[in-house]
């Protein structure tokens, strides 16, 4: 019989919460289990608390030739090397840009006229 250490799946929709079973590899994922030997839940924000597993039972199995599942495997490398992390810290909010203000239609006529009457006293002094 093929043994792995992996994980059930518990809890509803949307929330999820996991029991680390020892099991039959034929058996389905919700199946029955041989022995549950933690708990992984997700929703806990401290990274440390979310996984409880009782590290004598792994080595057990483990030795008598049970093999865990990638995420299990994981969850054991980071329970032994004491390895959580840190939650992330949310973004700071930033307050939208405004607009630049647009320059008044009448400003915009006036420098247009100035600009043409400098270039028409320009062009008339040079032929006198």
């Amino acid at each position: 019989m093929a043994v792995r250490i992996r994980m059930k799946r518990m809890g509803r929709k949307h929330r999820p919460f996991y029991r680390i079973c020892v099991m039959d590899s034929r058996k389905q994922r919700d199946g029955e289990a041989i022995e549950e030997i933690g708990t992984y839940d997700t929703s806990v924000a401290d990274k440390s608390k979310r996984v409880a597993i009782n590290m004598e039972r792994v080595d057990y199995w483990m030795s008598v030739g049970a093999k865990p599942s990638d995420n299990v495997a994981t969850l054991i490398k980071k329970v032994k090397q004491n390895k959580f992390g840190t939650a992330a810290a949310p973004a700071p909010l930033i307050a939208p840009k405004e607009p630049a203000p647009e320059p008044e239609p009448e400003a915009q006529e006036e420098s247009a006229e100035a600009t043409t009457d400098e270039g028409a006293t320009a062009e008339e002094t040079p032929s006198e």
